[in-house]
């Protein structure tokens, strides 16, 4: 993982890049000029097939020979080097050679050739045209629904390796409260604003941010957008952050769904570590441990976050700083996990590729039982005995666009002793993971009802949509750029 910002191209490429545009330039200007490449080889005294090579792209020429080429044609050495070709033609066949030492045209096994000068420029154009839809179609492909379970299950063997703690996040996140003077504590929407103007950002709150965003970036102008309505429950903190996140870390447009995935973890990992320090909450995590103390609900309250954040929180620290292996659950009114974490050997269910997250919870774990509870105002904690062991889980259920979210976490028996919540009385049986138990019906159920019984499926919305398309899943590029638009200043 690493966060610093990208800064371009570098070493051979960028080097065969500015010979590219370099050579177009030459050719373009020898022949304003009327001349020959015989004619300029002799002025520079150079063979002919050197030239070529030069013209060409293939060759570097040193600065010598610039200087010898640009009094022959007449121009200053300045004129050679602009980073930009002359002519649409220049610009269109420098893209081509661009694109033809690409994986694509490799991977289509298609031997680079000679941009002959009577090739028209329109049918340059039209291979253009043609290597990006192929790219095009090759993301989309790539972005199938096993494709993303494998991206989610190598995700969560990264952060079970490592304890779901990033150093170097955590020394980022620091860095920038630093550089604003933030003194611990919870993080004020005025120091989101701060952090903002520190990263060159002015913020601007529009009605009509486009449906599929949360927020948008005007990197050419230095505004972000986001939504001037705020859901009762939202917090205008973690937009914001969210957005500038993705800044520091210097995230380009993701190549593949993995890279999005990673992106996404990266973004929600630097925000939860802006908005919950950790140099600000790991004493006062020891303590409350020292103290058997720890609760979820106090590490919400006490920075001024959603239950869900402190617990994601929570999951980065535990294992790294209070030696205590976690298990995190968030879990649809459906039964649908949608989020998952462990490295508490903790058994959820999964499918043929290691995939958590689409699984139905068991009806008996606390993140289903729990919204069986009238009691929304207090934490619920449960006992499951399981068949790798017996397990602690304190939940709540949260409300979301979505609909109704279970949010738990917790640890294994003999860890129980450190939280707050440890003597409840509510005891659950979970084989899940070894049998059958709830994933179907109780016999004398399903021989009542097999026959006798046609549900009409509530099919979720995203069903048939798993992945959309694009290098941002799920967002209509088109409402962003005509957004951006109507909004940059003019």
């Amino acid at each position: 993982m690493n966060p610093s910002t990208n800064s371009g191209p570098q070493g051979t490429e960028a080097e065969e890049t500015d010979a590219l545009t370099i050579g177009r330039r030459i050719r373009q200007l020898r022949t304003a000029k009327g001349m020959t490449l015989d004619d300029l080889a002799s002025a520079v005294d150079r063979a002919p097939s050197q030239m070529s090579m030069i013209e060409t792209g293939k060759r570097e020429p040193k600065l010598t020979q610039l200087q010898a080429i640009a009094r022959a044609l007449g121009v200053t050495i300045d004129a050679l080097l602009e980073g930009e070709p002359l002519d649409e033609r220049s610009a269109v066949e420098i893209a081509l050679e661009r694109a033809m030492k690409g994986q694509t045209f490799q991977a289509l096994g298609i031997e680079p050739f000679r941009i002959a000068k009577s090739m028209p420029t329109e049918a340059l154009k039209a291979l253009l045209a043609l290597h990006g839809e192929i790219d095009r179609l090759k993301d989309e492909r790539a972005a199938t629904p096993e494709e993303a379970r494998r991206a989610n299950v190598e995700l969560r063997h990264l952060m079970r390796r490592q304890d779901n703690h990033f150093a170097d996040l955590e020394a980022k996140a620091a860095e920038i409260l630093a550089a604003v003077g933030h003194p611990g504590g919870p993080l004020t929407q005025r120091t989101a604003s701060e952090i903002a103007a520190y990263l060159g950002f002015t913020l601007h709150y529009a009605p009509d941010l486009p449906q599929t965003t949360r927020s948008v970036a005007d990197l050419a102008n230095g505004r972000l957008y986001l939504s001037s309505s705020v859901p009762a429950k939202g917090d205008a903190r973690t937009a914001v952050l969210q957005a500038l996140s993705s800044r520091i870390l210097g995230h380009s447009e993701p190549r593949s769904y993995a890279e999005f995935l990673r992106q996404r973890v990266e973004t929600n990992y630097l925000t939860g570590a802006l908005l919950i320090p950790e140099a600000h909450v790991v004493p006062a995590l020891k303590d409350a441990k020292q103290r058997r103390a720890i609760s979820i609900e106090d590490l919400r309250d006490a920075y001024s976050v959603s239950y869900e954040t402190a617990a994601h929180r929570f999951t980065n620290l535990a294992t790294r700083h209070l030696d205590i292996p976690v298990h995190f659950l968030k879990v649809h009114e459906s039964g649908t996990i949608t989020k998952a974490y462990e490295n508490d050997d903790v058994n959820f269910p999964t499918d043929r590729l290691g995939a958590i997250e689409g699984q139905m919870c068991c009806r008996r774990w606390t993140s289903r039982v729990v919204f069986d509870e009238d009691d929304r105002f207090n934490p619920y904690y449960q006992y499951t005995d399981t068949g790798n062991g017996t397990y602690w889980c304190t939940a709540r259920v949260e409300a979301s666009s979505e609909g109704l979210h279970s949010v738990s976490v917790g640890v294994r028996f003999d860890d129980t002793k450190w939280f707050v919540g440890r003597d409840t009385s509510h005891r659950g049986v979970s084989k899940h993971s070894v049998e059958v138990c709830c994933r179907r019906a109780p016999a004398d159920l399903e021989e009542r009802w097999r026959e006798n019984s046609w549900p009409n499926v509530k099919t979720p919305r995203t069903l048939l949509a798993t992945l959309p398309t694009g290098a941002f899943p799920g967002v209509d590029t088109t409402d962003v750029y005509e957004f951006l638009d109507a909004h940059a200043p003019r």
